[in-house]
């Protein structure tokens, strides 16, 4: 697979309303929690993107990382008369479809900043399952998706998540197509396997769980 196949895009442009702050760049460990995520991404030979609200976050991580194991930022862009008061991942996804698609790439890996313990090998695994499907979307077995740890088909997608937007139908899921050739990967039977205390799905939002992987970290030790 040449570069162009796939890119990763990490949504960092949250509000972070329970937690307070901006996640990606909360410091654990003496490392922000966006700089576990690329230190694993940057195994693999794909290019990473950080999908950021406006400028001024931009120029925050810029301060705050080595901005140089990125590819670069593309930031929300409120098209069809958007209101600019609106934060939801779905206008971070259009975005990085928007550009990706400009630039050629096929496949966009979506992550959020705030799944800081994600594993390579549930990443690799993913990305090879992909090869022959549009889509692939972690599922748990009372059926609900993950779709910010999902493999999105750039061309497809741009559309359908414009289409969206265009309705005010902000949920993630209303962007995967019943007519695409999806892959949906059992998290409960296939992804434990790879990730035994499915560690890839672990959210921050609140500093409750700040603590929770601090215990973590402990055990591990």
């Amino acid at each position: 697979m040449n570069n162009k196949y796939l890119a990763f895009g990490i949504l960092i442009g949250g509000k972070s309303t329970r937690f307070g702050a901006d996640k990606g760049l909360f410091k654990l460990r003496k490392k922000r929690l966006i700089e576990y995520q690329l230190e694993i991404l940057n195994h693999f030979n794909f290019d990473i993107f950080l999908i950021a609200n406006d400028k001024t976050q931009v120029q925050s991580y810029i301060d705050e990382i080595d901005f140089r194991i990125i590819t670069g930022f593309i930031i929300d862009e409120y098209d069809f008369d958007l209101d600019h008061t609106i934060r939801s991942p779905m206008i971070g996804l259009y975005s990085a479809f928007k550009e990706l698609r400009k630039l050629n790439y096929k496949k966009l890996y979506a992550l959020s900043c705030d799944n800081p313990l994600i594993k390579k090998e549930v990443i690799s695994f993913l990305i090879q399952e992909g090869k022959n499907y549009d889509c692939v979307v972690p599922r748990w077995k009372n059926q609900f998706l993950e779709p910010l740890f999902a493999i999105y088909p750039i061309e497809k997608a741009f559309y359908k998540s414009s289409d969206c937007i265009k309705k005010r139908h902000f949920k993630l899921t209303n962007i995967i197509e019943n007519e695409w050739k999806i892959k949906f990967v059992s998290i409960e039977k296939t992804i434990r396997k790879l990730d035994p205390y499915l560690l890839s799905f672990k959210n921050v939002n609140t500093n409750g769980d700040i603590e929770e992987i601090e215990k973590l970290f402990k055990n591990n030790n």
